[in-house]
């Protein structure tokens, strides 16, 4: 048996499979749910690579059932950045953008670049993600029956049911809500984290429950700044010799629940917080725009989070704190 590589790209209804071995590819297409896994899994044993290394993109909650499925049958996974695989590909010269080409281009990186094996995380930790996650929805859908109730609608009995729908929803939120504080509760580890993170100015319990469930170990990250690209907190900058000079933009290529968490807190930060005021300033100084402001108070947020968790100290306010951001 040689060695393979296995790319899948993922979408809502299918999955799109393209298996590398012998340098050539064997292609195939598998509906995204557990009838299609098994169906899947046979088609692997059948081309005799039960062993073979698969990859797939960081796509949310459309690839993490089929990752769970292959890696509880002992199958090595990795869950790769998109932009990574769309770099590669780019690096080939692929011009052709279909979910079949897509799923060779993964299978490639797979098997040249050798990815980071994948591992699901604690059950806690997937039942925060559940909960957070569902709390982030209840609340849009109440922003927007908040909306809809101040657009000018005359109906009574449209404007009763949107205020019934208010209602249930406030009400479902802070059930959910109850429930994160309960599961932070049960675990002691969960607790300690959540009680760090809240320890630094404008963070508060939903943001450090949010970040929890989002960050996977602080200790895999050797740095602050590898967390702050996690997040897709990092600037790129546009310069080319002496003429071309454009504002920093973030790449805004990783976890986006991660970085929206810190958007509202690193706003907040920035009207009360005296410890992101002289960074602003120097900012403003610097001509910087709004959004580059508030990009850099973000990742002083994830600097500040960083140094917490990774040295199991509450923040301290009279410690003189030196993170120099860039923006």
């Amino acid at each position: 048996m040689s060695f393979a590589a296995l790319g899948i790209d993922i979408s809502k209804d299918t999955l799109d499979v393209a298996l590398y071995q012998d340098d050539s590819y064997r292609l195939a297409t598998f509906t995204n749910e557990k009838d299609g896994y098994r169906r899947l899994a046979k088609w692997l044993k059948k081309h005799k690579a039960r062993e073979c290394r698969v990859c797939i993109e960081a796509t949310g909650r459309y690839g993490e059932t089929v990752a769970m499925y292959l890696y509880e049958r002992d199958y090595s996974v990795s869950v790769v950045n998109p932009a990574r695989i769309k770099a590669y590909g780019a690096s080939m010269l692929k011009r052709n953008k279909t979910d079949r080409e897509d799923a060779k281009v993964i299978a490639h990186f797979c098997a040249t670049q050798n990815p980071g094996v994948w591992a699901p995380p604690p059950p806690e930790i997937q039942e925060l993600q559940a909960l957070t996650r569902r709390l982030e929805a209840l609340k849009a859908d109440r922003t927007r029956e908040l909306n809809r109730k101040q657009s000018g609608v005359q109906s009574k009995t449209v404007l009763a049911d949107i205020d019934a729908h208010i209602d249930f929803l406030k009400n479902q939120i802070a059930i959910i809500e109850q429930r994160i504080r309960d599961l932070l509760d049960q675990h002691p580890d969960l607790r300690e984290q959540h009680d760090l993170l809240t320890s630094i100015p404008g963070i508060g319990d939903i943001t450090a429950a949010r970040l929890i469930a989002e960050i996977p170990d602080v200790n895999d990250f050797q740095s602050a700044n590898q967390l702050a690209a996690y997040a897709g907190l990092t600037p790129r900058n546009h310069n080319s010799g002496s003429s071309v000079h454009r504002h920093g933009r973030l790449v805004k290529t990783g976890n986006k629940r991660f970085r929206t968490a810190l958007f509202l807190p690193a706003l907040t930060a920035m009207r009360f917080k005296p410890i992101v005021q002289a960074l602003v300033e120097r900012l403003q100084t610097k001509g910087k725009n709004r959004m580059t402001i508030v990009g850099a108070v973000m990742r002083k947020l994830v600097h500040l989070a960083y140094g917490v968790l990774k040295h199991r100290k509450p923040f301290d306010p009279d410690y003189l704190v030196n993170v120099q951001v860039s923006a």
